[in-house]
């Protein structure tokens, strides 16, 4: 499969995310919500990795690599914390639309950090969807 296909299958899969933890964190402290999605993505993941073989890549990690990785994994841990925590205060379309906000950010932080152009085309394209959020969360 190519990229564009494997990015439409996340973004189903993270509409559902939104609903499923909508009915999930109800009367459930968001922090330990967010613990149990935690356990069950590690599973998950481990699962899939010793499947297929390539837990054998560890030993090849380099520092760099390694580091990244981490920080990416506790920026996401802060993403699913303050997800949980506006599902269980705001409407699930809401809180999904704003959260969807992160293409602005990735937008600018890839320009700044990866040099990866910003076009009038991508502009254009981050001032609808802003629009279309601000839309949806009201």
């Amino acid at each position: 499969m190519t990229w564009p296909v494997y990015a439409v299958l996340s973004a189903l899969a993270a509409g559902a995310t939104a609903v499923l933890a909508k009915v999930g964190v109800a009367g459930v402290p968001s922090n330990l919500a967010t613990a149990i999605r935690s356990v069950v993505i590690l599973v998950f993941a481990w699962g899939l990795v010793l499947a297929r073989g390539e837990q054998q890549a560890l030993a090849s990690l380099s520092t760099r690599s390694l580091v990244f990785l981490v920080l990416s994994g506790c920026a996401t841990g802060l993403s699913w914390l303050a997800y949980f925590k506006a599902l269980q205060l705001g409407p699930a379309p809401g809180v999904a639309a704003l959260d969807k906000l992160s293409l602005v950010f990735t937008l600018v932080l890839a320009a700044l950090f990866l040099g990866q152009p910003v076009t009038g085309r991508s502009v254009l394209g981050i001032g609808l969807m802003v629009a279309g959020a601000l839309l949806v969360a009201r």
